[in-house]
């Protein structure tokens, strides 16, 4: 995620770049924060991103998302809905937009993104759960749906298996050594 570019300071995309580099073929790399235009989603692709995440942009500039399906394909973009309280939230999570989750979820869909990036915003890094019930109800509607904020645990990590949920963000919890990515992987495989 940068930031940095989310909030219109600058950006770490010769970072990205580099990390992407240094992966190859080992993972697959999906990035997002600030990507709000075709050059930028298309420049990260092109240095190897598996995946770009938009989120501003799909609420500011919806007419980006068709756009950037032709050209990109479904299969390497999604949609980050950051919610609060049901409500979207976009540049960093600074502004409400009024627009439901459900609203823009369904809008992009029909757009034809097959993914989406859910986060409760209440939630991220606070290490209380990720909203596995509203990460379902979106994937109800026809995309995928990656879980992001609050996992605290390899429980946390079940749920959102056992919900059939595309996948989850970690972040704190990893940074605290709550779980090794290891153990997360074996859980989810076994």
């Amino acid at each position: 995620m940068d930031l940095d570019r989310a909030f219109g300071e600058g950006d770490n995309a010769g970072l990205i770049e580099r990390v992407v580099a240094g992966l190859g073929d080992r993972l697959r790399v999906q990035v997002g924060g600030g990507f709000r235009t075709l050059e930028a989603i298309r420049s990260m692709l092109d240095a190897g991103a598996a995946r770009v995440v938009i989120g501003t942009a799909a609420v500011r500039s919806p007419e980006l998302i068709p756009a950037a399906v032709e050209r990109a394909g479904a299969e390497r973009l999604a949609v980050g809905i950051d919610g609060r309280a049901g409500v979207v939230a976009i540049r960093g999570w600074r502004e409400e937009t009024g627009e439901r989750v459900e609203e823009v979820a369904r809008r992009v869909i029909s757009q034809g993104i097959r993914t989406l990036v859910y986060t409760d915003v209440a939630r991220d890094g606070m290490l209380e759960g990720p909203d596995v019930a509203g990460a379902a109800a979106l994937q109800s509607l026809g995309a995928d749906v990656i879980a992001s904020g609050g996992v605290a645990s390899l429980d946390d990590l079940r749920r959102v298996r056992d919900a059939g949920l595309a996948g989850a963000i970690v972040g704190r919890a990893i940074y605290e050594g709550r779980f090794t990515v290891r153990e997360a992987v074996e859980m989810l495989e076994g």
